[in-house]
């Protein structure tokens, strides 16, 4: 038998301050709202959270990388407990919707107000984290709250890293006052859980209600350069040409193919390219571009990879160019915890909520903490997979099912993982 039988989901609460969140940080003339990590408006929101946790009663800390957490205390004062832990992030990209990050944070609060307002305290703490950095889009790589949080890269080097705007992580850490004392990791989970919309048209497209993440893509990014001879597009033959711009071409296509012969199972986008001198009537010398290569399976990541520098040094032998590439990002798939996996498929089946396992495209902070905890995350649908954009949107009903099943599974946990 439960021990929180009185638990109980306050939706309109939730569903308030999801869009107070969204409207910090709001663009009205361009649509949507712009929180980018450690600027203005997104201090702005981490004071709003931190309010609201403190509402709550809970005990608020920050650590070095700026990573926010609010614990409720258990009714077992045993020092040393580890906590069940929920999050995500606050940080949006430019012009965002109000769901990515934001809804995971909120929802975990949401799990905390259900104890508040039955005024019982749960068997291990509870604590709902709001990781630094997820989107990357100031300073990178993403993720990188979390992924400092369970050591995989060093606090010092995160916060010496310089911003797209010149600007020293460290240094705005401590502008807006979010520079914290204790070293990241203080807390170790005994559980994590991230809900979150899918920012995929899965879920939707199948009616769906529930995703179970089982597993994560593998992430590898690169920054292509390719050097070629600037020359006269009228005056040089095509068979003496080395053409940075030609060559920068061909790997997009070559990607393409590489992607098609997976069976659909790898991912390969071209973000950004630049040429020089970016001439109409000039042959490219020069040509930068990145490459977003994804797989949920190591091996056929590291197979795409190869696949394409071998096509790199091709394309620099037939077209007399110099070809070189910078590892931006590199993650390896994750697998989520089998057992939390299994309990959020039980709590949708127990709600009536259609229910589906399935890999994540997206890279989130769930994939970080699995390093140093148990973890699993929990989708709700996207309107046709709209995410990073105004449009960005999700039924509330929807929303209000996936926080149920978090709180579900939160109880759940708490009764049989004390």
């Amino acid at each position: 038998m439960s021990q929180y039988p009185d638990l109980r989901l306050n939706g309109p609460v939730l569903l308030q301050q999801i869009h107070a969140l969204g409207e910090i940080g709001t663009d009205p003339v361009n649509g949507g709202r712009t929180r980018i990590a450690l600027t203005d408006a997104e201090k702005t929101g981490r004071d709003q959270v931190v309010a609201w946790m403190k509402e709550l009663g809970l005990h608020v800390q920050v650590d070095r990388i700026g990573n926010i957490f609010g614990t409720l205390r258990s009714a077992d004062e045993r020092c040393g407990q580890a906590p069940l832990m929920m999050g995500s992030h606050i940080d949006t990209v430019t012009n965002a919707g109000a769901l990515d990050g934001c809804y995971g944070v909120l929802a975990g609060l949401a799990v905390v107000r259900a104890f508040r307002e039955a005024g019982v305290l749960p068997s291990r703490p509870v604590t709902v984290g709001a990781f630094t950095n997820e989107e990357g889009v100031r300073y990178q790589p993403d993720m990188m709250g979390s992924l400092v949080y369970a050591g995989g890269m060093s606090v010092h080097e995160a916060l010496a890293t310089v911003g797209n705007d010149g600007t020293r992580l460290g240094d705005e850490l401590e502008r807006i006052g979010y520079a914290g004392d204790l070293e990241p990791g203080f807390i170790v989970p005994h559980e994590y859980l991230e809900l979150h919309i899918e920012q995929g048209p899965i879920l939707e497209a199948e009616r769906t209600l529930i995703g179970v993440v089982e597993n994560l893509q593998g992430i590898s990014w690169q920054q292509v350069t390719i050097q070629g001879n600037a020359n006269h597009a009228g005056t040089t033959p095509t068979r003496l040409r080395h053409d940075a711009g030609y060559a920068a071409s061909a790997v997009v296509t070559e990607l393409r193919k590489i992607a098609r012969d997976s069976n659909g199972t790898t991912l390969a986008t071209v973000g950004c390219m630049n040429f020089e001198p970016n001439v109409v009537n000039v042959i490219p010398r020069k040509a930068t571009l990145t490459v977003d290569l994804r797989d949920p399976d190591e091996e056929r990541l590291v197979t795409a990879e190869q696949r394409l520098s071998r096509f790199l040094a091709t394309m620099a032998e037939d077209e007399g160019v110099k070809i070189s590439t910078e590892q931006l990002v590199r993650f390896q798939p994750v697998i989520f915890d089998a057992g939390l996996a299994d309990e959020i498929e039980a709590c949708a089946e127990r709600s009536g909520y259609s229910h589906r396992r399935m890999t994540s495209g997206a890279g989130h902070d769930a994939q970080m903490i699995a390093r140093i905890a148990p973890s699993a995350m929990i989708f709700v649908p996207s309107r046709a997979g709209i995410s990073h954009n105004p449009r960005e949107h999700t039924e509330d009903d929807q929303l209000l099912n996936g926080a149920k099943v978090l709180l579900d599974v939160v109880v759940h946990r708490l009764n049989t993982h004390p």
